[in-house]
């Protein structure tokens, strides 16, 4: 189960996705040098202190005894590590300690985090949204005593959201905030699904719940962000006595056991407001915004360390005679499916891996540009390709880890070869961070109908220019023709889209975001092509390969997917569960 950072696909997938060129103008201090060591320096980190914890977390798990929640053996001296090596602080803001990088720089370091251990990187990567959220909406004191140490990872940040009776639904959330009469409030409640809510790495750790004020409206209007601190924080910074919130317990799960997922009860815990009262959803949505983009990475991650597995273990497994050589026992690589299968692994990963760079380098000009239009447009894109880097990427992460246990065969299915723990692994990222229908109901509800869908179309413009570059290509014609007619059944998708009614959208918003993947996926992949083309280096040939394959095997299924959207929905409504039970 070795496992290698994918530190040369990173750096060429940051150049092709326009990160130089943001660096030159935002980030003039940051060379290519600089990143080049920076990717090296992080994929060391996750080779040779990450990734051989995967398994033995995998297998032992995080612990729950006592009201209190053990890490998995090794994981909280890696997470000191983590911290100390100062991978915690890539992208936050210098004012409060952190290094001032690039948001794309950051997804792609914590790529190689996920790769290595999905169940490490779930601690950091809360801990950055947590920073987002006090970025923002933070009060002065929290920016002061509590913002810093998240920065450097002395402590770490949880986000409470879920409740038993409120899942994707938070309208319905009961716990309470109580003012306390002396200018903060006394949280009271359970709270379910939350990642890494209580171990023992850090000293101290920080949770931004959700919770309602006596005096709150019903549904979401009555909900406000709160801050609780597991030890009470003083004026001074120094840590207090214990906070009245515990674990009750850690969930068994299907996949990432050495991440302990808590119920947690609030009995009566001091806490802080964050922002405005009311407005808790919508800070909320900050950190969740951002966590939906790392949980895209993670899908990356995971199809990546499926694939080094899958491809190590065709490379070595022999059976057959190979149809090209001749050569018995031939290495299962050599059979044509088994080598077509990893091949179009690798390209989907590419595509996702691209997606999901794409929109951090849109998050760093929408963040950082002088340019009040290029601002908005890059915010504009960002959103709306955040649900589909979520959804698109963790679909394909289970696609992937589920065709390398099948590379496997028999021993695929034995969780001693490490194939099935990627698979379950994976399972869980199209699920929380908000599924991904939800993520498909967003993209159609808000994200594609806002200005009359002028995002997706200035989007669907650009790509067909690239087309145009391919087509004039020789050895990427084919291409150019393939994402052509894709970008034309994606236009025609959304025209019916933005005409549809509303449940007829919400209906037809899974098949149109994996269309949408589908296409920009193309788009990127034919982009790193032309890149490459020209060049006698192996690797970057296989580029020309990878976009060719995916544009036989992908691209040329994109008109009939939106045949699947356009159609009438309307019988639907009709079809009660009876029907389906027969």
């Amino acid at each position: 189960m070795t496992f290698r950072a994918p530190v040369r696909d990173l750096a060429f997938a940051l150049q092709t996705v326009g990160h130089p060129q943001m660096l030159a103008r935002l980030y003039p201090d940051l060379d290519a040098d600089t990143v080049q060591a920076v990717l090296e320096a992080a994929g060391a980190f996750a080779d040779n202190e990450l990734a051989p914890l995967n398994r033995k977390g995998d297998l032992e798990g995080a612990r729950y005894a006592n009201g209190a929640v053990t890490a998995a053996p090794g994981f909280a001296d890696a997470y000191k590590a983590f911290a100390e090596q100062g991978w915690n602080s890539l992208a936050a803001d210098p004012a409060f300690g952190g290094q001032g990088l690039s948001k794309a720089m950051e997804l792609a370091v914590f790529e190689m985090v996920h790769a290595s251990n999905m169940a490490f990187g779930l601690c950091p990567m809360l801990t950055q949204a947590a920073i987002e959220a006090l970025t923002l909406h933070g009060t002065e004191r929290q920016k002061r005593l509590v913002l810093p140490k998240l920065v450097s990872g002395e402590w770490t940040g949880a986000m409470v959201l879920t409740e038993p009776q409120a899942g994707s639904d938070l309208a319905a959330l009961t716990a309470r905030a109580e003012p306390d009469g002396e200018g903060g409030y006394r949280l009271y409640g359970q709270k379910i699904f939350i990642t890494w809510g209580d171990h023992d790495a850090t000293d101290n750790i920080i949770h931004l719940v959700l919770a309602r004020t006596p005096d709150a409206p019903p549904g979401v209007k009555g909900i406000s962000l709160f801050l609780t601190s597991k030890f009470e924080v003083r004026d001074d910074g120094s840590l207090g006595p214990r906070n009245d919130f515990r674990p009750g317990s850690i969930e068994h799960k299907l996949g990432i056991h050495a991440s302990p997922t808590c119920v947690m009860l609030y009995e009566g815990a001091k806490a802080e407001l964050v922002g405005e009262l009311g407005s808790g959803l919508a800070h909320m949505f900050v950190m969740m915004n951002a966590a939906r983009l790392q949980v895209g990475v993670q899908g990356v991650a995971i199809a990546e360390r499926a694939f080094q597995q899958a491809l190590a273990f065709a490379q070595e497994r022999r059976q057959g005679r190979a149809v090209w050589s001749g050569d018995y026992p031939a290495a299962i690589y050599d059979h044509p499916d088994v080598r077509r299968t990893l091949t179009l692994m690798k390209a989907r990963i590419e595509a996702a891996r691209g997606i999901c760079l794409t929109t951090g380098v849109l998050a760093d000009l929408a963040h950082g540009s002088d340019d009040a239009e290029e601002r908005a447009a890059a915010k504009a894109r960002q959103e709306l390709l955040t649900p589909i880097a979520k959804a698109w990427s963790t679909d394909l992460g289970v696609e992937v880890a589920s065709a390398g246990v099948q590379i496997h065969g028999g021993m695929g299915f034995i969780e001693e070869t490490g194939a099935a723990q990627h698979y379950r692994d994976a399972r869980i990222a199209p699920i929380y961070e908000g599924t991904n229908g939800i993520q498909a109901a967003d993209l159609v509800g808000r994200k594609v109908r806002m200005n009359d869908g002028q995002a997706m179309r200035a989007l669907c413009a650009e790509m067909a220019l690239t087309a145009e570059a391919l087509a004039a290509d020789a050895g990427l014609a084919a291409v150019g023709r393939r994402l052509a007619a894709g970008v034309a059944a994606l236009e025609r998708a959304t025209d019916w889209l933005l005409a549809a009614d509303n449940p007829s959208a919400l209906a037809a918003s899974v098949p149109y975001l994996k269309l949408a993947g589908d296409v920009i996926g193309g788009w990127i992949l034919g982009r790193q092509a032309l890149a490459a083309a020209g060049s006698e280096d192996p690797w970057l040939k296989a580029k020309g390969t990878l976009a060719r394959l995916y544009a036989a095997q992908v691209l040329s299924l994109a008109p009939g997917l939106a045949d699947g959207v356009t159609v009438d929905w309307s019988e639907l409504e009709r079809t009660t569960p009876d029907a389906l039970a027969g």
